[in-house]
């Protein structure tokens, strides 16, 4: 019997037409959700008691647009925070919405087994990255961080995402929190972080003065990138050991 390779190899010398089916209608491969975040179990049980009361009229594709539309308007609300600083409140607000969205959209889709996969998987994470974009746009626009800083969070934010998507494929394992941190705790650093520029935007700190968003982005970009170099290094090793050659 010719194996699943091999009749993968023989269409796509003789038909890549058929070949190309054959991979749209493969099944999504299942893979473990790695959720370990100091709030997770909380989040869990606050999300299912929401879908579980969530109206028939909204879906989980509403639930991601208002992820993503929220998301920009928190970058919108730190451009405007260079003129109005209580705009800062505005997004805070937008981070809520954000969670709300972007957290409940899955949920939803497993309660009511509504789930599309492949579908969810690609544009559940496009949107972040979007997401991400517009916000990190914003704060560096806002005056209460350094543009340099902003975009070397992206970039690490990024390059995160890409390793946690790869080891996703290689793995099977979509790791969601990095060291207990995950998106919802980074939300409430955030507004914090909002509420503390409010009354302070500027610390001394070594005799210095600095920004407080500058000294928090400086931190946090230290640690996604530190997470970036041991994750990518750990599934290197796993890799290369579960793939040896034999001698």
């Amino acid at each position: 019997m010719a194996t699943p390779n091999a009749m993968t190899e023989f269409c796509e010398q003789v038909n890549p037409r058929v070949l190309l089916e054959m991979r749209r209608t493969r099944p999504f491969p299942d893979m473990l959700r790695v959720q370990e975040s100091w709030v997770a179990a909380a989040e869990k049980r606050a999300l299912l008691w929401l879908a579980a009361r969530t109206p028939d009229c909204i879906n989980s594709d509403h639930l991601t647009a208002l992820g993503l539309a929220s998301q920009i308007g928190a970058g919108m609300g730190y451009a405007l925070a260079a003129w109005n600083r209580y705009a800062l409140l505005a997004v805070i607000a937008c981070l809520a919405l954000n969670w709300l969205g972007d957290s409940l959209d899955g949920t939803l889709a497993r309660v009511r087994q509504r789930q599309r996969p492949r579908y969810g998987f690609y544009v559940d994470h496009m949107v972040d990255s979007f997401g991400a974009l517009a916000l990190m746009g914003g704060l560096a626009l806002s005056g209460y961080m350094h543009p340099v800083i902003a975009i070397g969070l992206l970039i690490a934010f990024l390059m995160l995402s890409i390793q946690s998507y790869l080891a996703t494929h290689a793995l099977g394992e979509f790791r969601i929190s990095f060291w207990r941190f995950g998106p919802t705790e980074l939300r409430i650093l955030l507004a914090i972080g909002n509420l503390a520029a409010l009354w302070k935007p500027v610390v001394h700190v070594f005799g210095r003065l600095f920004r407080l968003f500058d000294i928090g982005g400086a931190i946090g970009l230290a640690g996604m990138g530190l997470m970036v170099v041991v994750f990518t290094m750990q599934n290197t090793i796993r890799l290369y050991r579960e793939e040896r050659i034999p001698q």
